[in-house]
């Protein structure tokens, strides 16, 4: 059975609702066959990635880059799975408190350097909270699972 790493940093309560709706959106009931594992970044290593069939990143926008948890969990990863998990489907949405771009530029950088494959657009969610934010997420996290199940990914 395919297997969807969700790898999401959630500070706050705004940021959980969105881990949630990932989470949510990749365990439909019209997905079948997609094992999903959520897991904050901190906690997920090299033998998590390398067990994994797609990779779904949720960040926040710190100082103008990603968030200090994403970027430990790919300094510990980046190397171990550089030659293992080339072509890895791969998926980004950053809550942004300003425009995101520098958050957005900086997982592409690596995301290039690891050879993974983006499926979809860094989703950058922008300025003030909105209720449909979760939304997109989970329709993100849905997409991802989805073609993980159809087998296209």
């Amino acid at each position: 059975m395919p297997r969807l790493l969700i790898v999401a940093h959630a500070p706050s309560p705004n940021t959980r609702r969105l881990r949630e709706a990932a989470e949510r959106g990749a365990r439909h009931p019209d997905i079948e066959d997609v094992e999903v594992v959520v897991m904050p970044p901190l906690e997920t290593g090299p033998e998590d990635v390398r067990a994994c069939d797609a990779i779904l990143l949720g960040t926040t926008e710190n100082l103008g880059t990603m968030s200090g948890a994403l970027k430990d969990f790919f300094d510990r990863s980046y190397y171990p799975v550089l030659e293992e998990q080339q072509g890895l489907p791969c998926a980004l949405y950053v809550r942004a408190g300003h425009d995101g771009t520098g958050t957005r530029r900086a997982v592409e950088s690596i995301v290039t350097g690891l050879r993974w494959k983006w499926v979809q657009a860094p989703l950058i969610l922008r300025g003030e909270w909105q209720e449909g934010f979760a939304d997109q997420v989970e329709e993100l996290a849905m997409a991802l699972a989805a073609g993980l199940d159809a087998g296209i990914l």
